[in-house]
C-alpha cells in the first residue's frame, strides 16, 4: 500500500489523533530546544506597545543639551562608535583596592636610586607613598614543623619530651586548617578532590587521593552530631519549605550508579539541612519530618500531598512559582491566555514585594493580603475555571495542563492568605539547592551512599553558615577543635546560628593562624 492509499484509508478520527500527536511531539522538541539553548531566567520581559510612539528624535533639543557638541567618535573599520568614557578616579586609582584586615600582607621596600652614594645627613625622608597590588601564592599550603626538645635529667638520667599537639583526626598528619579548607573547597567552591590533589602535587606535596577522601569522611563524621542538632532546630520551625534533588550515589551495577536524593529542609530561622535518602518515596518524608506539626511549603509533587493527608496538625501549602512555570511552558501554544494568567500571578508578586518593604506585624500582614491579594486569587481561579469551560482546548494543550495543575492545588495555593508567615513560593529553598546542582557538574557523583550522606552533613553546615553570615572556614576550624570536649547536651550551641551568638567573637584558631598573629 502506497503512502497516498494509506492516508486515504485513514478515518477522520485517526487523522485528528495523528495531528494531535504531531503537534505534541513538536511541542516537546521546542521544549528541549529551550532547555538547551533558550533563556533560563524566569523573569518576564514585557515588550513595548507597538502603537506607542517614541519621543526620541521628535522633539528638538532645548537648554544646555542643545549647545552640547556631539560626543567625539573614532573610526573603527566600516562603522563609527563613541569613544569610551574616561574611567573614574576611583576605578583608575590602584590604591583603591578594597580589602579588610584579615587579608595577609607583605611589605616590600622600594629603594630610591636618587640617594645611592649619599649619607643620611645629605637627605631627609619627608613621607612615603604606598601602592597596593593583589598577589597570589600557588596552593598556599604550609608545612607546620613542631620542634620538641628531648631533655635528660642529669641526676636521674630520665628522658622527657613534650607530646605533639593533638590532631583533630587521630593518627593523622592533617592540621585542622587543612581539613576545613578541604571541605570548604569541595562543597562551597565545587573543587573536586582530584583537582585539589593536583594542586597539592603542583605545590610539591604528595598525598594520595584515597587519603583525601578518608579525611573528608572522617571530618564529616565528627560534624554529624552538630548536623543532627541543626536538623532538630529546623524541625522546631512553624513553617518549613521542603524539596528534593537527585544525586548519583552508590553502585547499581557494572558501570551504573544508583540515583539517590537529597531532601533539603529550610527552617524559618534561616537554617537548612540536606538529609540523604536512596529513594523518592513518601516514607522518606515521614522519616525526615518525624512529628513535625506546622505548615509545610512544597512544590506540586504528590508525595507531599499524600503525607499531609495522613498527618494530623500539618497544613500543606504549595508554591506559586511552580504554578507559574506550568503556564510559561504554554507560551508558544496559547500566548494570549498565558499572558493573562501571568498578569494575575505577577500582581500577587507585586503586592508581596510591597509587603516586604513595610514593617508590619503578622496581623497587619494578614489584613494586607486579605485586602489586596485575596481578590486577585479569587478572580484568577474563577477565570481559569471559566476559560476551561468556554474555550475549546484539547486535553493535550499545555495551557489546559497548566490550568488543571493549578485548579487541583487551589486549596494549598490559598494557604498563604491565612498564615502571614508563609511565603509565596519556595524560591528561597531552591537558591540553596543550587550548591548541589553545581556539585553535580563538578564532582559528578558520590561513589557510595555513605559518601552522599556525608556530603549532606557538611553541605548543611556550610549552607547554614552562608545564610547566617558566618565564614564557613572559620566556623569549621573552631567546631572541629571544640566538638570532642564540648558537652553533648549543649551540642546545639555549635550549630551556625547559635555558634554565631556564643563563639563567633572569639573563635578557636589553628596553629597556622596563631603564627600569623
Amino acid at each position: 500500500m502506497t503512502l497516498a492509499e494509506h492516508a486515504a484509508a485513514l478515518s477522520q478520527a485517526e487523522i485528528v489523533a495523528l495531528l494531535e500527536q504531531n503537534a505534541d511531539l513538536k511541542r516537546q522538541v521546542e521544549w528541549f530546544k529551550r532547555q538547551l539553548f533558550g533563556q533560563k531566567s524566569e523573569r518576564r520581559l514585557l515588550s513595548p506597545d507597538s502603537q506607542q510612539l517614541s519621543f526620541i528624535g521628535l522633539l528638538p533639543p532645548t537648554g544646555a543639551a542643545a549647545d552640547t557638541p556631539p560626543a567625539p567618535t573614532e573610526t573603527v573599520r566600516a562603522y563609527q562608535r563613541r569613544v569610551r568614557s574616561e574611567p573614574t578616579v576611583e576605578a583608575a586609582d590602584e590604591q583603591e583596592l578594597r580589602f579588610d584586615a584579615s587579608v595577609p600582607g607583605e611589605v616590600i621596600a622600594v629603594p630610591n636610586r636618587e640617594v645611592v652614594g649619599l649619607s643620611e645627613a645629605e637627605f631627609e625622608v619627608i613621607g612615603e607613598k604606598v601602592t597596593y597590588r593583589l598577589a597570589q601564592r600557588p596552593g598556599a599550603y604550609v608545612i607546620l614543623k613542631y620542634v620538641r626538645p628531648v631533655i635528660k635529667r642529669k641526676a636521674t638520667a630520665v628522658l622527657s619530651c613534650p607530646p605533639a599537639p593533638p590532631a583533630v583526626l587521630e593518627r593523622s598528619f592533617a592540621d585542622v586548617s587543612f581539613l576545613a579548607g578541604l571541605v570548604v573547597e569541595k562543597l562551597r567552591y565545587h573543587l573536586p578532590l582530584y583537582r585539589q590533589h593536583q594542586r597539592l602535587a603542583d605545590a610539591g606535596i604528595r598525598v594520595s587521593r584515597a587519603t583525601l577522601t578518608q579525611w573528608v569522611h572522617r571530618t564529616a563524621a565528627l560534624l554529624e552530631p552538630i548536623y543532627h542538632a541543626l536538623l532538630s532546630s529546623i524541625l522546631q520551625s512553624k513553617v518549613l519549605a521542603m524539596d528534593e534533588t537527585p544525586i548519583k550515589a552508590g553502585r547499581q551495577g557494572k558501570g551504573k550508579l544508583h540515583t539517590g536524593y537529597f531532601w533539603p529542609i529550610y527552617g524559618d530561622q534561616d537554617e537548612i539541612a540536606f538529609p540523604f535518602a536512596a529513594s523518592r518515596a513518601q516514607t522518606v518524608v515521614r522519616e525526615a519530618l518525624g512529628s513535625f506539626c506546622g505548615i509545610l511549603l512544597t512544590d506540586g509533587y504528590t508525595v507531599y500531598e499524600r503525607y499531609a493527608q495522613t498527618s494530623n496538625g500539618l497544613v500543606h501549602a504549595q508554591c506559586w512559582s511552580h504554578c507559574r512555570r506550568q503556564f510559561v511552558d504554554a507560551v508558544p501554544v496559547e500566548p494570549a491566555l498565558v499572558a493573562h494568567a501571568l498578569e494575575y500571578i505577577g500582581a500577587l508578586y507585586g503586592h508581596e514585594a510591597k509587603l516586604r518593604t513595610q514593617a508590619l506585624s503578622p496581623a497587619e500582614q494578614l489584613a494586607y493580603r486579605g485586602e489586596y491579594a485575596k481578590p486577585i486569587v479569587d478572580t484568577f481561579f474563577a477565570w481559569l475555571a471559566r476559560t476551561l469551560r468556554e474555550q475549546v482546548l484539547l486535553p493535550t494543550n499545555p495551557f489546559t495542563k497548566a490550568a488543571h495543575y493549578t485548579l487541583e492545588r487551589e486549596t494549598a495555593l490559598r494557604v498563604f492568605l491565612e498564615y502571614p508567615t508563609v511565603p509565596l513560593d519556595t524560591n528561597h529553598l531552591e537558591r540553596e539547592i543550587r550548591a548541589i546542582a553545581m556539585g553535580r557538574k563538578a564532582w559528578l557523583f558520590c561513589w557510595t551512599e555513605v559518601g552522599a550522606r556525608y556530603v549532606g552533613i557538611a553541605q548543611s553546615l556550610i549552607a547554614s553558615c552562608r545564610l547566617q553570615g558566618v565564614d564557613p572556614y572559620v566556623y569549621l576550624v573552631d567546631v572541629l577543635q571544640r566538638i570532642d570536649t564540648h558537652p553533648a547536651f549543649e551540642v546545639h550551641l555549635l550549630t551556625p546560628r547559635l555558634w554565631k551568638q556564643h563563639f563567633a567573637a572569639h573563635p578557636l584558631r589553628s596553629d597556622l593562624d596563631r603564627l600569623r598573629q
